[in-house]
């Protein structure tokens, strides 16, 4: 039995008014979380054992729809719209990942804030809103956590390439070095 008694017609306008300001306000919660706390994975964002080679994103065909989805990340001031990389240095791909866990954390918030429907729709209803919140928010986290997967790839190549290197220079500095003669 919802708190709040309201007819149809006003009890779909709040519906309405709730996730728009529900969208916003988690928007504008994840656009202001420290940048800190955007620089590492959570428990929440961290890729998964099962994600990590990306077959799971490739059959959902996230990289044929993601294009097609709007991009808000730039909406308040200082914000990373996600349509396009930083810069393709180490910092600029460090500074996407970073914006898609802080785009992926929006939308879980987003997702979670549903129940709220409870205090004012009857039950069925509000599991009608629970259900859209996830098949809305579920596409955009995909899309983050494939965006990171692939930015991860990258970087993880990037340092392994340098780090062979570097072995390599070691080695080879360590065959000229002390007494060659025989």
């Amino acid at each position: 039995m919802p708190l709040v008694q309201l007819g149809n017609w006003p009890m779909l306008g709040l519906d309405i008014a709730a996730w728009a300001v529900i969208h916003a306000g988690t928007g504008y919660a994840a656009h202001r979380l420290s940048a800190g706390f955007c620089d590492r994975d959570t428990w929440l964002t961290s890729l998964r054992s099962w994600e990590r080679s990306g077959r799971v994103w490739r059959i959902l065909g996230v990289h044929a729809w993601k294009d097609r989805l709007p991009e808000a990340g730039a909406v308040f001031a200082g914000g990373l719209s996600k349509r396009t990389l930083p810069g393709t240095s180490d910092t600029g791909l460090a500074e996407f990942a970073a914006a898609t866990r802080r785009a992926e954390m929006g939308h879980w918030m987003a997702a979670v804030a549903a129940p709220v429907f409870v205090l004012w729709n009857p039950l069925w209803i509000t599991g009608v809103m629970v259900a859209y919140g996830l098949a809305v928010n579920a596409p955009f986290i995909a899309i983050q956590r494939y965006n990171r997967l692939r930015v991860s790839r990258l970087l993880d190549r990037r340092s392994s390439r340098r780090a062979s290197i570097s072995a390599a220079r070691d080695r080879r500095a360590a065959d000229t070095t002390g007494n060659s003669i025989p």
